[in-house]
């Protein structure tokens, strides 16, 4: 069941399709609904343009969030946060001394990814480098709503309050175990907006606004109107706009913010029993 909605607007039309950015062989194939919006589609848009993910986007992060300034992970972090990373650290033999050398918004994206791929979850085959590869061999032109310039400031940019939460809200999610990894992607697989929305956003956007702000809400005002101008441009084309889940739930993801603007959308789910907003 996918989260997949479409926004019209005269001739034009937007499919917006959440993402999960790592996902399992069984995922697929996808809904008949996905399959119908990439054919109509003329063209894709994802957070980043295929050209700029890969091993090179890794090397560039890495390089980022390398310590410059003399200080060391343990001068960033509080002592419970600090100790909730030590025992993670012993528990998965993640020698600290390596840890130490980063800033903690890396280490916390390094947790995650690590705790995902435990999960039996692939970034190879996530929904966006999926259709990064139809997109290819259909010879559909690909593009992204941001650079990787743009991904890594964004990270590297937070502040220390905000990397704290980062880290800390990431060590609690893998405190929770394999089982909230597992409930997520079960969500997802179901097209459950309001319990990704609840478990993921809602939580996150209490417990640490600071970082909701800045790596939800601040990324979704700037891609609104490069995505609206898919809907106003003279153009008959369609365009498929894949994204991670979060950047369209809520009263501050992308669909609100579109319906918002007097645009018409629609959730496309043939298998759901009645219509979901």
């Amino acid at each position: 069941v996918p989260l997949l909605w479409k926004v019209s607007c005269s001739d034009n039309a937007v499919y917006l399709l959440g993402s999960f950015h790592m996902l399992k062989p069984a995922d697929y194939p996808l809904a008949h609904d996905v399959d119908g919006a990439f054919a109509d589609a003329e063209s894709l848009m994802f957070e980043l343009s295929p050209d700029e993910v890969g091993p090179a986007l890794s090397t560039q992060m890495m390089q980022a969030a390398l310590r410059s300034d003399g200080k060391t992970l343990r001068d960033d972090l509080d002592e419970a946060t600090w100790t909730k990373l030590e025992a993670y650290a012993g528990r998965n033999g993640m020698p600290m001394a390596n840890l130490a050398a980063f800033k903690p918004w890396f280490v916390g994206l390094t947790i995650s990814v690590t705790e995902m791929m435990r999960q039996g979850l692939d970034p190879k085959i996530g929904l966006d480098a999926h259709f990064m590869e139809q997109a290819k061999a259909a010879g559909k032109p690909a593009s992204g709503l941001e650079h990787a310039v743009d991904q890594i400031t964004l990270l590297d940019g937070m502040d220390a309050v905000e990397q704290r939460q980062f880290l800390k809200e990431v060590l609690e999610q893998a405190e929770k175990g394999p089982g909230q990894t597992e409930k997520l992607h079960a969500a997802w697989r179901r097209g459950d907006a309001t319990m990704l929305w609840e478990e993921m956003a809602a939580e996150m956007k209490r417990d640490y606004p600071r970082l909701y702000q800045r790596i939800n809400v601040d990324r979704n005002d700037n891609w609104v109107p490069k995505i609206e101008k898919r809907l106003t441009e003279s153009s008959s084309d369609d365009t498929l706009v894949i994204v991670g889940a979060l950047h369209l739930l809520g009263s501050d993801g992308v669909v609100e913010k579109l319906r918002a603007r007097g645009y018409r959308v629609e959730r496309i789910c043939s298998a759901c029993e009645a219509p979901r907003k």
